[in-house]
């Protein structure tokens, strides 16, 4: 099959950002080879949404994208925290005989209901305060970078993190 225009404009897109993509789900899966998946997952998953828009270009590419890594790249952690539960079980019964050295219940209640609590406040920023505080926060971004990304200033840039940090500090701090 012979690669189109827009095929190509996709590929130069990864390409160009594919270091900050990694360095983004590095720091949500903490694993440099899971992050080159979810770069590599992210990417087909690009390819599959520009061709359902047929001859429409999409509206943001870089956006979307890093909206794709860190989907994939919560998804990746979410799975292996499974796995990682599953696999440190025992079959005789002897993991459940020995002290648990992690939190208890109370804390990991307490763990979520504050995860949730982010996600939701996350959730209600507008999209480039979002991607500016992920990019930030997550993926270790100078505000030159983000900026850059974000085609905006360098002080807007501080601006969008900061307003984000605060918006989410009010809303941890009402419990919802």
């Amino acid at each position: 099959m012979v690669a189109t225009l827009r095929d190509r404009e996709l590929l130069t897109l990864l390409i160009a950002h594919r270091a900050e993509l990694v360095s983004y789900a590095r720091a949500i899966v903490g694993d440099t080879a899971l992050a080159e998946d979810v770069v590599q997952d992210a990417y087909f998953r690009l390819e599959r949404a520009q061709q359902v828009k047929l001859d429409d270009k999409l509206d943001e590419p870089v956006g979307y994208i890093f909206r794709i890594v860190r989907n994939l790249a919560i998804d990746g952690r979410r799975r292996i925290g499974r796995e990682n539960t599953f696999i440190q079980g025992d079959a005789n019964g002897t993991a459940d005989m020995v002290a648990a050295e992690g939190p208890d219940p109370e804390e990991k209640a307490i763990a979520r209901g504050q995860v949730r609590l982010l996600e939701k406040a996350l959730s209600q920023l507008p999209e480039k305060s979002r991607i500016a505080l992920e990019m930030h926060r997550f993926g270790g971004c100078k505000y030159a970078e983000i900026a850059k990304r974000l085609d905006v200033s360098v002080g807007t840039a501080h601006g969008l993190v900061t307003d984000a940090i605060e918006h989410c500090k009010q809303i941890l701090a009402k419990g919802g």
